[in-house]
């Protein structure tokens, strides 16, 4: 697996383009803004965008999923209780009062355990909850990706 690392957003978030070399597919983890250069970076390496993982929902992670998913079609994956915590309506609320779009519903639900694969890559979901409810780290030995996790 690859990893590019890019520091996106208002807030800067390190939002990260994964891809499997053998395949062309790939994965954007917390595309928190700079959507256009998140997908000038995905169309530079030539992927095939699987996934938009959320390690959480907080909206600076998640506030660019609606522009990556609208210009690639990828899915959408969020941890369960993120997924349905951010579906309130008092929390979609928090979301315009920062200025930020909020996420549009998760297209594939995860929990702990669960493997979120693309080409030969498998990232096994570790349930951390702390930052939010539902956030979740990406394990692929020798990696981790933390999302906010370790703040």
């Amino acid at each position: 697996m690859k990893i590019e690392q890019h520091i996106v957003g208002t807030m800067g978030v390190c939002c990260y383009i994964l891809s499997c070399e053998n395949s062309g597919k790939g994965a954007v983890v917390d595309p928190g803004g700079d959507e256009d250069r998140i997908l000038q970076a995905v169309e530079k390496a030539g992927l095939s965008l699987e996934y938009i993982i959320a390690t959480h929902g907080h909206p600076d992670h998640v506030c660019g999923n609606r522009r990556i998913q609208e210009a690639t079609g990828a899915k959408i994956v969020m941890h369960e209780t993120d997924a349905e915590f951010f579906s309130q309506p008092q929390i979609k609320n928090y979301f315009s009062m920062l200025g930020l779009e909020e996420s549009p519903r998760a297209d594939v639900i995860v929990k702990e355990g669960d493997t979120i694969s693309f080409g030969d890559v498998s990232l096994q979901v570790i349930h951390t909850p702390g930052d939010t409810p539902g956030g979740m780290c990406l394990y692929c030995p020798p990696g981790l990706i933390t999302g906010a996790t370790l703040f």
